[in-house]
């Protein structure tokens, strides 16, 4: 559908412009369903850097995290 595609273009030119790299690339790791221990694994980075990222993340994007 024409404006699916458009409001997906929407939404990925904000999620690129919006997040740093770093942000970006744990987003695309939880995109992949991998756990926060699995993302610090790849990313070489602590589960609290992850963490925080995650936080940053939902706080640019105004979403809140699932209970």
């Amino acid at each position: 559908m024409p404006g699916e595609q458009s409001s997906r273009s929407r939404y990925e030119l904000v999620v690129t412009s919006t997040l740093s790299s770093k942000e970006h690339e744990v987003l695309d790791h939880l995109a992949e369903l991998l756990t926060t221990e699995e993302i610090a694994g790849i990313m070489y980075v602590s589960v609290n850097t992850v963490r925080s990222h995650v936080r940053s993340i939902l706080r640019k994007l105004s979403a809140r995290p699932e209970a």
